[in-house]
């Protein structure tokens, strides 16, 4: 049974005066290929909504787009997108990192508190961040931004599919399937593949 996320982190922060709470999660973060993509989410104080939330890895793609569409309407939303040079250049931590505070920085208007799937952001106060272990799952506000996060990332993945037909990125979205390995064992690496991951091994098939 899947049980949507809640809003209680929020709820308690907006019981002490704190309106503008934001959830913000990543997506890629494991692939092979593409971008790393964060997404930003702010609700307005004590939302109540006809619909459910839940991570995005509960949800079939259908239902995660009909899902965003609906949260588009409701909260403010940004999203930050890291690419594969820099991912190459920096590791994927610090691009994640990076997500991050793209996504935020996109969001209309200054933030007062952040809840994060399980990092701290870097670099920015601690005093008003809260990372949750599972957040994805139990906070709406980032179970939300997954939503988001891997709504867009998809639509991007399957963008660069038509550009390179022969890796099936629409499939897998980059991650390390079988039918992904076999296409590096194939074709070799691409120039959106993330060469800091050493996929080397990958490429005698």
């Amino acid at each position: 049974m899947k049980i949507p996320a809640g809003f209680d982190y929020e709820k308690r922060l907006w019981d002490q005066g704190i309106r503008l709470v934001v959830g913000i999660d990543e997506v890629g973060r494991g692939a092979w290929a593409g971008p790393v993509v964060a997404a930003a989410v702010i609700f307005p104080p004590f939302s109540e909504f006809s619909f459910e939330i839940f991570e995005s890895k509960l949800l079939p793609p259908k239902s995660r787009e009909k899902l965003s569409k609906k949260l588009e309407k409701v909260a403010k939303i940004g999203i930050g997108e890291v690419d594969v040079p820099t991912i190459n250049k920096i590791g994927i931590g610090k691009a994640s990192q990076k997500a991050f505070r793209k996504a935020v920085m996109q969001v209309e208007g200054a933030c007062d508190y952040y809840l994060i799937d399980a990092f701290y952001i870097k670099y920015w106060s601690k005093q008003n961040q809260l990372p949750i272990k599972h957040g994805d799952r139990l906070c709406a506000s980032i179970a939300a931004a997954s939503i988001v996060a891997k709504v867009y990332r998809d639509r991007l993945m399957k963008k660069l599919a038509g550009k390179y037909p022969q890796y099936g990125f629409e499939k897998h979205k980059g991650y390390g399937t079988m039918l992904h390995r076999q296409s590096i064992g194939k074709f070799k690496l691409s120039d959106i593949h993330r060469r800091s991951f050493n996929l080397e091994p990958y490429l005698n098939g």
